[in-house]
């Protein structure tokens, strides 16, 4: 059956003959193809070529070989670090000790570039100068680096990275940071049980969750790195990348090996910043391709079937409706040559062949990140099948391929979660059952709506909104402080700012105001300080950033999500209340009205968050916020034994009283409308006759109760 899309899409039968205007090349006619050496008549190889060299991953590498990406770490970086850098008060302290580089094969050994693997290699068609990752976040350019699938089989001519050093007035103080031995440092702090997971033969959600939970700790702290350094030119580029490259190394991923339909672990909505994440879990292996195929014998012939598609802008894509992609073939672009006519081969022929025998494609939609425009999130939008393909010129005038993906029926909604966002905030269509516009009565810079669309009910019990911690009795501080003298803000490479110091030698947070690790407590500018509100160690003194909404769930009460998506590390809100003290807690909670009470003492079991993280954070003292009377939005997250939110305590500058606050954080990648909850924690010891409540967090890992 033909189909029409108007004058712009479909063109009418018979208007273009496909095996005219195209170069097929069947996957049989690629051979490899090996240099000759340098000195043929000292070779043993009759023919003169070049004999097979085998070389390990790690090297070493013989005159003239480039080690593969991403096994580009240099031999210099593998040595093992086995002393602490000491260095002097006044100067930077590095964040996490140096430790012994974990071997190669300590984890897992990477599987084989068998048939239908993510090993396979392809070499990318595409300009060797260019920006690898369309990610958005990070736009630096890398010379000739011909990966294309993202699994380590790829040459690059980056050079290998040096030990970072410091650079401080008065002289240069070696830093002497290893990328290999941070990631060293944060494996050895997993869990066992997370090794047992991520060691089974296929995915689950909990391989996935951790796969991707340790690629975000360690590309943090590798980019946290690279930040105080970059005033000496030297760190690990590109963190994505390089933590990518160590987990590949090291096997530390999920689904290696390639498949056509779900991916275990993966859910339909699921959302993604970087493209290595894609890979990680097995949901996409090209790092810059936008088709992902794999080898199918069908007869005596092998053909390639797609598996998967990336639709995130750098092509002439159109979407019809929620339900229907039309796609662009890749090729034909090409920053050296300029354009040309696509071939039907690869990722085309993939894709033409995949339309021939109906089997479905996984569907990746780029979308633009409304928190940081030059970037992108990814949403996978679950199964499609191609229904129709064609050739059309493109606005270049060149010959390019369409393809019709249709939605299969059934599945979970995704990306028209985000049409229907968008639709709310460009007023297009109206929010349904919105209660009030702005729950905050103008208190935060950003609007909280109050909807209910479950049942009748007008809206959660009177209280006062407040925005900040309301501290009726501060005590006096653990130690004075006189903050910091960075009028202009606190730079990572400023190693004599105090408030630095505090935190370990460096920033608590990236600049892109993302949570760098997860220490026990955070040190902010403060009162004390003479840096300004945009200074980037205030993350939490900001309010509100994202558009949030206050909802009826559907047997919880009220609970707390979000329109926009949220990146893992992100700050999302503090808990806003009046402080109070142990004696006001047991009164309250005597009367049952410790619903809005924030207990810091409380027993936490973090899975979650990290996996050898089983203790709640160490504070200067305990720190009671009642939110019944007076509070913000953080009144109405609930509680989940399997959270998407996390709590750490901040300490701001100020000489006068103690400054200490509770702040929440994303812990992973949250997507929009999915409701932000936390755990509660314990009370230990349990008391006789304490009131244990039912947990209706609807988790696997669900305790069953909270207290």
């Amino acid at each position: 059956m033909e189909h029409h899309f108007g004058q712009d899409t479909a063109p009418a039968s018979g208007s273009f003959d496909k095996t005219r205007v195209l170069n097929v090349k069947p996957l049989r006619t690629l051979v490899p193809v090996f240099p000759s050496p340098s000195n043929p008549a000292s070779s043993s190889n009759p023919q003169g070529g070049a004999p097979f060299v085998c070389v390990s991953p790690s090297g070493p590498f013989p005159s003239g070989v480039a080690p593969f990406y991403p096994f580009f770490i240099s031999p210099e970086s593998q040595r093992l670090s086995e002393q602490n850098v000491q260095t002097p008060t006044a100067q930077r302290v590095p964040a996490a000790p140096i430790s012994t580089a974990v071997p190669i094969n300590s984890f897992r050994t990477p599987t084989g570039a068998a048939n239908g693997d993510v090993g396979s290699s392809r070499k990318s068609t595409r300009s060797r100068r260019q920006v690898i990752e369309d990610d958005g976040y990070s736009n630096v350019e890398i010379d000739e680096f011909d990966v294309e699938d993202g699994t380590g089989t790829g040459r690059s001519k980056r050079k290998p990275q040096k030990k970072a050093k410091a650079q401080q007035s008065g002289g240069s103080v070696s830093a002497d940071v290893d990328p290999d031995a941070v990631a060293a440092d944060i494996l050895k702090s997993l869990n066992p049980m997370v090794f047992d997971v991520l060691n089974q033969p296929e995915g689950s959600r909990d391989s996935v969750a951790y796969t991707l939970m340790i690629y975000e700790v360690m590309r943090r702290k590798l980019g946290q790195i690279e930040d105080s350094n970059r005033a000496a030119n030297s760190g690990a580029k590109r963190p994505d990348l390089k933590a990518g490259a160590i987990m590949m190394n090291k096997g530390i991923r999920t689904n290696s090996k390639k498949r056509i339909g779900l991916v275990p672990g993966v859910e339909i909505g699921d959302i993604f910043y970087f493209r290595f994440e894609l890979c990680l879990v097995g949901l996409h292996a090209p790092s810059m391709a936008g088709i992902d195929y794999i080898g199918s014998k069908t007869s005596q012939e092998e053909e390639p079937l797609a598996v998967s598609i990336v639709s995130s802008g750098g092509y002439e894509d159109n979407v019809e409706d929620g339900d229907v992609l039309i796609y662009s073939g890749q090729g034909g672009v090409n920053r050296d040559k300029g354009a040309s006519d696509q071939k039907l081969e690869r990722g085309n022929l993939a894709l033409e062949k995949s339309a021939h025998r109906g089997n479905e494609v996984r569907v990746i939609r780029g979308l633009r990140d409304v928190q940081h425009p030059t970037g992108k999130v990814y949403v996978y939008d679950g199964l499609y099948k191609i229904q129709d393909s064609w050739v059309e010129k493109a606005k270049s005038g060149f010959n390019v391929f369409k393809y019709k993906l249709v939605r299969l029926p059934g599945q979970p909604q995704a990306y028209m979660i985000w049409k229907s966002v968008q639709q709310w905030t460009e007023k297009s269509a109206s929010r349904t059952g919105i209660i009030l516009p702005d729950l905050t009565s103008g208190a935060e810079k950003v609007p909280v709506c109050l909807v209910n669309d479950v049942d009748t009910e007008k809206g959660p019990a009177h209280f006062t909104y407040i925005k900040d911690l309301k501290n009726l009795r501060p005590a006096a501080p653990v130690e004075s402080s006189t903050g910091c003298s960075c009028v202009g803000g606190c730079q990572a490479t400023n190693f004599d700012c105090p408030c630095i110091h505090k935190n370990g030698g460096y920033l608590p947070y990236s600049a892109a105001s993302l949570l760098a690790d997860l220490k026990s407590v955070i040190y902010e500018c403060g009162p004390s300080c003479q840096c300004p509100p945009s200074c980037r160690n205030r993350v939490s003194q900001g309010g509100l950033k994202f558009r949030l909404e206050v909802y009826k769930t559907k047997n919880k009460g009220w609970g707390l999500r979000s329109w926009d998506a949220i990146r893992a590390g992100t700050f999302i809100c503090e808990y806003a209340g009046e402080v109070i003290n142990n004696a006001r807690v047991e009164e309250l909670g005597g009367d049952n009205e410790d619903d809005y009470i924030f207990d810091s003492t409380r027993i936490y079991q973090q899975l979650e968050v990290f996996p050898g993280d089983t203790e709640a954070p160490k504070i200067p003292s305990p720190l009671y916020i009642s939110a019944r009377a007076e509070g913000n939005v953080a009144r109405f997250m609930n509680h989940s034994c399997s959270p998407n939110v996390l709590w750490r305590p901040v300490i701001r500058e100020n000489k006068n009283e103690s400054d200490l606050h509770i702040a929440f954080y994303a812990i992973r990648h949250i997507p929009p409308m999915m409701e932000l909850t936390y755990d509660y924690g314990v009370v230990l010891p349990l008391k006789v006759g304490q009131r244990k409540k039912k947990c209706l967090c609807g988790s696997v890992k669900c305790r069953g109760y909270f207290c």
